[in-house]
């Protein structure tokens, strides 16, 4: 089986790290700086669709933003995260039972494949895919795609693992099986209603995705 897994809110704990970084870049602009607990939901979707949602749609204005967070992030910003308690131990187990893993994140690739050989994450895994620094492959339908094509993945027998509704919503719309995680910064009723085949609400859990194999 191929198992496709997000990396913020699945993988790793990256909160105060976004947050942060956002708070810099809101604070550079000379913008309203929101409190940590209230840039949560940030943590999942693509950083230029959240920045021009707190920036009134200006789009140019959340390109700049963008940089900004860049300037923190590349520097300290990915540090600042960790993985979630017994991740390690139910990656180990999944490989175990001859599942090929992948990292699949609308983050940055160059920065996803840092933070998970910075945690050790990169043993489990056969690689990494993430979006450019431009802008492609934010759109996790999109990214999806590209990693089909990539890999030569049969999609029927292939799974995705996150905590958003995008990580869902790709999935079914690249006819691959999602199944959401409810320790993350997505509610159990948003998984739901992108069309999550069930909830796992505990690391030691992933496993039981094999169950699904076909």
């Amino acid at each position: 089986m191929d198992i496709l897994l997000d990396l913020d809110g699945t993988l790793t704990d990256p909160r105060e790290g976004i947050t942060r970084c956002i708070q810099y870049a809101l604070e550079r602009l000379e913008r309203p700086v929101p409190e940590q607990h209230r840039l949560l939901h940030c943590i999942g979707p693509p950083l230029h669709e959240s920045f021009s949602e707190m920036l009134d749609g200006n789009d140019e204005l959340a390109s700049r933003a963008v940089a900004l967070y860049r300037e923190r992030f590349g520097e300290v910003g990915l540090y600042e995260n960790a993985p979630y308690p017994g991740i390690a131990e139910a990656l180990e187990t999944l490989r175990s039972g001859r599942a090929r893993l992948f990292v699949a994140t609308s983050k940055p690739t160059i920065y996803a494949r840092r933070i998970v050989v910075h945690f050790g994450l990169d043993k489990y895994l056969e690689d990494v895919f993430g979006s450019e620094l431009d802008g492609t492959r934010t759109d996790k339908s999109e990214l999806l795609a590209y990693v089909a094509e990539q890999l030569g993945l049969a999609t029927e027998t292939t799974r995705m693992i996150g905590d958003r509704k995008h990580d869902m919503i790709g999935a079914r719309n690249n006819n691959i099986q999602p199944h959401g995680v409810t320790w993350g910064y997505g509610s159990r009723a948003e998984l739901i209603e992108a069309g999550a085949a069930d909830l796992l609400n505990a690391p030691m859990e992933l496993p039981t995705v094999l169950a699904h194999d076909s």
